[in-house]
C-alpha cells in the first residue's frame, strides 16, 4: 500500500526496451545523435509547433535552466507561493539564476489567479535600482494541490504577465496527467494559451530519468546549450536519455499511461468520499489529498500505508479539516493497480470498525 509517489513506480516495459535498443552499436554523443532529432520532431507533432527541445534527467534541471534562461540575476520569478519549484529544488532556481528571487503568491487549491498575480506585481516593492525586477511567471501543471490550470485560466494569467513584461514557464512535471484531466491539446495548454517554456515531465510518467526543455520562443534558445553543459546535465550519451521520451511518446502511451494514473486516483477519491472522509482539494489528475482522523491515520500506518502527511495554506474555508485530523497525499502512478486501491480502501474500512465488545456470560454484570 504505496501511495506515497509516482516517483516510486517502475520504468515502463518499452522504455527498458528503448534503452536497449539504443545501446546496440555506436552513436554521436552529446545529443547530435539520430534519436533526439527524432524526439524532437515528435515533439513538433505533439504541441503542434516549431520547438527546440534540451533533454536531460531530472525536472530540478528543466526548471532551473528554463528559468535561467528567463530571469537574470536581479530579476524574480513569481510562482504560486506552494509551488514545488519554491520549496523542493533545494534552491536549484536561484543557483542557477546566480541569486534571483523566488516569489510566491497565494490561491486557493494551489492555482495563481489573474487577481493575486496582479495584486502582488501592484506591490510598491519592485522600484529598481533597490529591488529586484519580476521577469518570469512559473506555473505548475498539475499543481502541487494536485489540481489542474484549464486553457483559459493560463492564458488570463499569461496575459496579466506579458502586460507587465515577465515571460511564462510551465513546469510540467505531471504535464500528461493535466492533458488527459483537461482534454485540451498539449498545444491548448502551452504556447496557445502564452506559455514560452515547458518542462515536460517524463520519469514520474513511465520514464527512468529522462525530462525535455520545450522551447517555443525563438529568443530563449540562445546559450541554453552551454548553459546546461556548464551546469552538469549534458549527457555524453544523450541517446539514453532521448530514447526513454522517443518510447513514450509513441502511439500516445505518454497519454495513455497518464489516464491509467488519473483513473486510478479518482477511484481512491470516490471510495473514500463513500467512507464519508472528505477532499482537502478537488482531485483533477492523479493525487488524492484526504483528511484522516489521527486515529485512521495511525491505524493506516500501522498496517504498513505509506503515504505523505501533508500542509497547506491553500485549502478553500469550506473544506477544511477538523482538529486533530491531517492530510494524507495519496499519489497513482501509472503503475499503480486496482487491487492496489481496493487493498487501501479495506484498510481504512478495517482501521476504522468499532472494536467489539467482550463477550460476557449471561447475567454477568456490566459493572
Amino acid at each position: 500500500m504505496n501511495l506515497a509517489s509516482d516517483n516510486i513506480a517502475p520504468a515502463h516495459e518499452a522504455v527498458l526496451e528503448a534503452l536497449a535498443a539504443a545501446n546496440r552499436g555506436p552513436a554521436r554523443p552529446y545529443g547530435h545523435d539520430d534519436v533526439n532529432a527524432r524526439v524532437e520532431a515528435a515533439l513538433r507533432d505533439v504541441f503542434e509547433h516549431d520547438v527546440a527541445a534540451f533533454l536531460v534527467a531530472t525536472g530540478t534541471a528543466a526548471n532551473a535552466l528554463s528559468l535561467a534562461q528567463m530571469v537574470p540575476p536581479w530579476g524574480a520569478a513569481i510562482g504560486h507561493a506552494e509551488a514545488h519549484v519554491m520549496h523542493d529544488e533545494c534552491g536549484a532556481p536561484e543557483f542557477f539564476t546566480n541569486g534571483a528571487k523566488m516569489v510566491g503568491a497565494p490561491g486557493l487549491d494551489g492555482r495563481l489567479t489573474p487577481q493575486s498575480l496582479s495584486a502582488l506585481l501592484a506591490r510598491d516593492f519592485w522600484t529598481p535600482p533597490t529591488h529586484v525586477t519580476p521577469a518570469a511567471l512559473t506555473l505548475s501543471q498539475a499543481t502541487e494541490a494536485g489540481t489542474v490550470y484549464r486553457p483559459a485560466e493560463i492564458a488570463a494569467l499569461a496575459g496579466v504577465a506579458r502586460d507587465k513584461g515577465l515571460r511564462v514557464h510551465m513546469d510540467g512535471a505531471r504535464f500528461a496527467n493535466a492533458v488527459v484531466s483537461t482534454r485540451a491539446t498539449p498545444a491548448e495548454l502551452t504556447w496557445k494559451a502564452g506559455v514560452e517554456a515547458l518542462s515536460f515531465g517524463f520519469t514520474k510518467n513511465g520514464a527512468m530519468a529522462a525530462e525535455a526543455i520545450v522551447l517555443f520562443a525563438p529568443d530563449l534558445v540562445k546559450s541554453l546549450a552551454e548553459r546546461r553543459k556548464r551546469g552538469g546535465h549534458t549527457w555524453s550519451k544523450g541517446r539514453f536519455v532521448a530514447a526513454q521520451i522517443e518510447a513514450l511518446l509513441a502511439g500516445g502511451l505518454w497519454l495513455e499511461l497518464a489516464r491509467a494514473a488519473n483513473a486510478r486516483a479518482a477511484e481512491l477519491a470516490l471510495g473514500l468520499q463513500a467512507r464519508s472522509l472528505s477532499l482537502a482539494f478537488p482531485t483533477e489528475a492523479n493525487e488524492v489529498f484526504v483528511w484522516l482522523p489521527s486515529a485512521l491515520h495511525e491505524a493506516l500506518k500501522a498496517k504498513g500505508a505509506t503515504y505523505y502527511v501533508w500542509t497547506s495554506e491553500s485549502i478553500a474555508p469550506e473544506r477544511r479539516g477538523r482538529d486533530g485530523e491531517v492530510i494524507a497525499r495519496l499519489i497513482a502512478s501509472f503503475a499503480t493497480t486496482a487491487d492496489e486501491i481496493a487493498a487501501f480502501l479495506a484498510a481504512v474500512d478495517a482501521a476504522r470498525e468499532p472494536r467489539k465488545r467482550a463477550s460476557r456470560s449471561p447475567g454477568t454484570p456490566l459493572f
